[in-house]
This record gives structure tokens, sequence and C-alpha cells, in this order.
């Protein structure tokens, strides 16, 4: 069996292809024109190049496979509004979707976000059913998520699409060439972070949710959503864990959440005026504070989703980060 695999480059991606190999999967990695990333280089895979914002690229480069794991998406939180961001996370969606029942795909795995349900407390965390509460952030990542996901569960209930949804956490792990949650780790090496908020997150290895992803392949519920997650840990424990791997001293000093409020949006409005990406924004800085927690109960009694210690995913992070010298 092929399995084409999207924003196959990427953290997950990368991993996923590598999972499936490890399974004894054909792969065809689909990836957009001249990618500066290196992470698939040595694999056996087939390349396919083109943009999922094509209808008639998804088309051809889905041809011959008989699965899919849709993985691209743009995770950019800068500018907070854009139509780039809605064009690739939904419309490269609808093309997928529109593509694999042209081509009568077996089954296809949808890679959403945890975003799209509303979060809980480490005592109560949030599940797949709890409902969607993003759109206070006012950032176009979580909302054409969102948006993305729904249209992927009405094609599952109207039109019979063959979809599995899985609903990543926060990941850590190797090939994170842009890179995305190993800025976190490069800030705390280079001791540039200046304190920790009153927030948390729920962490996981991008090799896990890669696993539950090609487990999806076989096991699962059509139609349904899968929250792939492992640790939740507020953001100074966090840095307690991640400074004694990494051998260097954890922030010390609480950061009040008026005072991230009112510097996200003075970011916010800086950033447009001078036309700069700024490190926090109005939305990233709200999300910085808030708890968000959740359970990966399901995935890991339907999808079988390995549990490594979230120690284990930063010290990989931060092993290939050193190797290929983002550090």
């Amino acid at each position: 069996m092929k399995v084409l695999v999207t924003g196959a480059d990427g953290l997950l991606g990368s991993h996923i292809v590598r999972e499936l190999l490890a399974d004894g999967y054909e792969v065809k990695a689909f990836v957009v024109p001249n990618s500066p990333s290196k992470t698939l280089s040595g694999l056996q895979i087939e390349y396919a190049i083109g943009n999922i914002c094509h209808l008639e690229e998804v088309v051809s480069a889905m041809q011959g496979c008989g699965m899919v794991i849709h993985a691209a998406a743009s995770t950019k939180v800068w500018p907070t509004r854009s139509k780039d961001i809605w064009s690739i996370n939904l419309t490269g969606t609808q093309n997928i979707v529109e593509a694999a029942q042209q081509c009568n795909i077996q089954r296809l795995v949808y890679v959403s976000s945890a975003v799209c349900f509303s979060p809980g407390s480490k005592n109560h965390p949030g599940t797949e059913s709890n409902p969607f509460n993003g759109y206070h952030y006012h950032l176009d990542y979580v909302d054409s998520k969102y948006a993305a996901q729904e249209y992927v569960l009405k094609a599952t209930r109207e039109r019979n699409l063959p979809a599995v949804l899985i609903n990543p956490t926060f990941m850590f792990g190797e090939y994170d060439s842009q890179p995305s949650s190993g800025k976190m780790i490069i800030a705390l090496y280079k001791g540039s972070l200046p304190g920790y908020t009153s927030g948390g997150k729920n962490f996981v290895y991008a090799k896990d949710v890669a696993r539950a992803c090609v487990n999806a392949l076989k096991m699962g519920q059509i139609g349904s959503c899968y929250i792939t997650g492992n640790a939740n840990l507020s953001y100074r424990e966090l840095f307690d864990k991640m400074a004694s791997i990494l051998k260097v001293k954890p922030p010390r000093i609480r950061l009040p959440k008026v005072l991230i409020l009112a510097f996200g949006y003075l970011s916010t409005f800086f950033g447009k005026v001078l036309h700069r990406n700024p490190n926090l924004n109005h939305g990233t800085a709200r999300v910085s504070c808030d708890e968000q927690y959740y359970t990966n109960q399901k995935a890991v009694e339907e999808l079988k989703m390995p549990q490594t210690p979230i120690d284990t995913a930063i010290e990989q992070a931060f092993t290939w980060l050193l190797i290929n010298q983002y550090c």
C-alpha cells in the first residue's frame, strides 16, 4: 500500500514518514517546490512536488496511492489575520477531501489540532466532546483549523468520506527544521527567556503522534477525533524539566497576566506599524496565560498511541537541534 503524506518534511510529517516505512508502507511525500527542509534526506521514498492549494496538483500527487495522511498546515500566528493561512488550512484541506473522493482513497487521516476543543484543568482535562471556544484568541490559525475540521467531519457524515481525525497537542521532537517548538528550547538554552506565565499546556512527543497517525490507517472510527497528547504541565513545570535536561538555569520570575496581555497588545500594534513579526502578539499572549490541558485516553485506547516520557521528547529534540547547529 502506498500512502501519500502531505507536509511530509515538517516536524510531524518527518516522523510519520519514518513510522510508515517502519511498518512496510510505500511512501509518497507531497512537498512544496524548493522546500529548504532536509529532514527526509536518504529515505527510500517517492516525491510529489506541488501545492495543496491547487486541486489539480493534489489529484496528481494522489495517483497510485491507497491512503492519505494530511499533515500539511500553516501554523503561523503572525499576522494574526491572514488569507494565506485560510488558503492553506481550509482550502488546502477541502482540496485533499475532493481529491480523496476522486481517487477513491480507502482512508484519509487528517491532522487537525487540539485547539479545536476547549481545554480543561488538570483535574478535569479537555476531551473530544468539549465544544470549540478558540474564537476569543482572534488568531486565524486557530479559527482556520476548526473550520477545516468541521469540513472534514461534515464530509464523513454527508459524503461517506473515510476519514479519521488526529488532534495533536504541543509537540516536541527531532526534525524540527523551522524550528517551531524548538524555538522554546533554543531560547531557554541561550538564557533569553525573561520569565514564565501562569498558563500551561499538554505536551507530547511528535513520534508518538506520528505512530497514532499511522495506526489510524487501520484503527479508529470513521468520523471520530482523537486528541493525541501526553503530559499536562504548567510552564513553570515545563521549564524546570527542560532546564534540568539542558543543564541550564530555569526562569524564576512569574510574569503577571496583566503585564503579558498589555505587552501582547503593544507588540501587535508596533508589529503592524513597523511590519515586523513580534515575539508575542495579543493572541499568543492570551494563549500563554491560559491552562490548556487535555486527556489522551481515547487515542491511547483506540489508536494504541504510545506514551513516551516528555523528558525523552525534549532530550531528542535538543540533541537534534545541537547536531544540526540550531543552538
